[in-house]
């Protein structure tokens, strides 16, 4: 059958948490694909003040996605711009980190660590002798110039959303998508209900209006944020493989603790970008009515 298993893997997995500003819920899903190729990332204190959500979509390969999903936030929060307050300028630094780790020998090591190519007694990577005793520190992964490798040949989509006081910043490169259920303003306020950051395996079966009408119809009766995630997996999952419905899927559900929680006849608002392959899209910023 190809790309594709002969019987879905449904299993979930899923994760819930909360701060004092937010809740959000999470699930993953491997569906009729043959191998799971998204990652995530859910860090509701990333600092005192700011949450991170990311939902990477591996192309060709589990192990961008994976790679994205350990330390693209890490690269962010030691960015002088993040420390500066400047979240578009960081972020977009992070994205582009992302390139430079990935080439050279160390990124070659990392990759195949989180490809589960090494050989276990041996510490043979692809050719290469790793040893986790002679790693060097995260903080001095310096660029490599002259290095034969540069870089793997698969690839990954990220969707961030950074949310840090009154700011929300979102950043995608690729065909996930960022969508935010709103009152009808332009910019966030206390009309904003949720926020969903999903791989194209949910946006191929659901528009951004009608996954917005079914989670806020979900939130009337279910307060597990991720359950109403694993059920959007349930309504979207092919019958059989090939076409629509047999990604991989993952979603991040992220409800805003405000006073009014009814999201009836509002609309959603995808955070504008185009998809693309290589290139990073534009950060957009939205903030709070004060």
């Amino acid at each position: 059958m190809g790309i594709y298993l002969s019987t879905p893997k449904t299993e979930k997995f899923s994760e819930d948490g909360e701060n004092d500003r937010l809740r959000y819920g999470v699930s993953s899903m491997q569906g009729w694909r043959a191998t799971m190729e998204d990652a995530h990332a859910a860090y509701p204190n990333l600092d005192s003040s700011t949450s991170f959500f990311g939902v990477y979509d591996g192309h060709g390969g589990k192990v961008v996605a994976k790679f994205c999903a350990k330390h693209l936030h890490q690269q962010l929060l030691k960015s002088e711009a993040y420390q500066n307050g400047e979240l578009g300028t960081s972020i977009k630094r992070a994205f582009l980190r992302m390139d430079e780790m990935m080439s050279g020998q160390r990124g070659r090591r990392e990759l195949a660590l989180l490809g589960d190519k090494v050989e276990k007694f041996t510490g043979m990577v692809e050719g290469l002798i790793w040893s986790p005793k002679n790693e060097e520190d995260a903080d001095n992964w310096a660029v490599e110039e002259g290095s034969d490798y540069h870089g793997p040949d698969a690839g990954s989509t990220a969707c961030v959303a950074v949310i840090r006081n009154n700011q929300l910043i979102v950043a995608n490169a690729g065909d996930s998508r960022c969508v935010l259920c709103r009152g009808g303003e332009v910019e966030l306020s206390d009309d904003d209900e949720f926020l969903v950051i999903a791989c194209d395996g949910i946006w191929d079966c659901m528009s951004s209006q009608e996954l917005v009408d079914y989670v806020s119809d979900q939130l009337k009766t279910e307060t597990k944020l991720s359950a109403i995630c694993e059920r959007v997996f349930d309504r979207g999952i092919a019958p059989s493989a090939g076409g629509e419905g047999c990604d991989n899927m993952t979603m991040i559900l992220v409800q805003f603790k405000r006073p009014n929680y009814s999201c009836s006849s509002t609309q959603s608002q995808p955070i504008p970008s185009e998809p693309s392959g290589t290139e990073h899209q534009t950060a957009e910023e939205l903030k709070v009515s004060e």
